[in-house]
């Protein structure tokens, strides 16, 4: 049996060179989504990390998402650099999964059938992957049995959300990638669903990479934060956080958590106050909100 490779010498989970994406360039429609972005984060096998990624609307997180991805249009890059496990992206792969904000089940197939798509277009065969769907749907806290047969017309936004989390995470994914999946849920709901992310993640052991308008959010998941700004969108700062030991209402009383949550608040209003514009000129860079 090869010896493990020591962290300190395995490529990154994810890292950004000098990324920049530009729309419609050379036209006037031009438009620099994000500018110069470079990040590493690191592959922590057998443990993983979350990172968080907090901004305005129009600072550039979902293209940031979507270039580890790979997903057009977004990718590939306008200049710079954006690789998974020490491999450059060329596109969609099956080392990296997606959760998305709205709601992207297939309104036609079952709850069991929506969960094993991926086997399926694998070629697993039917009995071994509806057995791995089951035990996926139990995973995330669904009844096996009963909500197996269901139809998504027939699930709450939060069962949605779970059929979506339990079809990425049974392919296995190193990365998991997560364009606010629970921004669409009421806040109890919420918070119940980043319970259940903690708990999985610390089951699957994969890298996730959170993007959130929600700085309770991100201080709760993230072991690091980034926040990002806008006009171009960039990184203005990385944050390294403390894990948190108790579920997210526990957490959110805890000293610790209001403390890193008004520092993070007080730090946007820096930034956003450095990037408001000249008098006469809009402002395009919303608030980020609490959760």
């Amino acid at each position: 049996m090869s010896a493990p490779v020591p962290e300190d010498t395995r490529p990154p989970a994810v890292a950004f060179q000098n990324v920049t994406k530009i729309y419609g360039a050379g036209t006037p429609r031009e438009y620099v989504a994000i500018e110069g972005i470079t990040f590493t984060i690191p592959d922590l096998v057998d443990r993983g990390e979350i990172s968080s990624f907090l901004g305005p609307s129009g600072c550039g997180k979902s293209t940031v998402l979507r270039l580890v991805a790979g997903l057009e249009p977004q990718h590939p890059p306008t200049s710079g650099t954006v690789a998974v496990l020490g491999r450059e992206i060329v596109g969609p792969g099956a080392d990296r999964g997606m959760v998305f904000q709205d709601y992207t089940s297939f309104d036609n197939r079952t709850v069991l059938d929506n969960v094993v798509f991926g086997l399926e277009c694998r070629g697993v065969p039917r009995r071994e992957r509806e057995a791995a769907g089951r035990e996926w749907i139990a995973r995330v806290g669904l009844d096996a049995v009963r909500d197996a047969r269901k139809y998504p017309h027939e699930l709450s936004g939060g069962m949605r959300q779970r059929v979506a989390i339990a079809r990425t995470l049974i392919l296995q994914p190193r990365v998991i990638l997560m364009d606010e999946p629970f921004g669409a849920l009421d806040p109890a709901t919420r918070l119940d669903m980043q319970d259940l992310l903690v708990r999985l993640w610390r089951e699957v052991e994969s890298t996730v990479l959170f993007v959130t308008h929600s700085v309770e959010e991100a201080v709760y998941l993230g072991d690091r934060v980034y926040l990002m700004a806008t006009t171009p969108g960039r990184i203005a700062e990385e944050i390294h956080l403390p894990h948190a030991s108790a579920p997210a209402r526990e957490a959110q009383s805890e000293p610790w958590f209001n403390e890193q949550v008004g520092r993070i608040h007080a730090r946007i209003e820096e930034i956003e106050a450095a990037a408001k514009p000249l008098p006469g000129h809009a402002s395009r860079s919303p608030s980020v909100t609490r959760a």
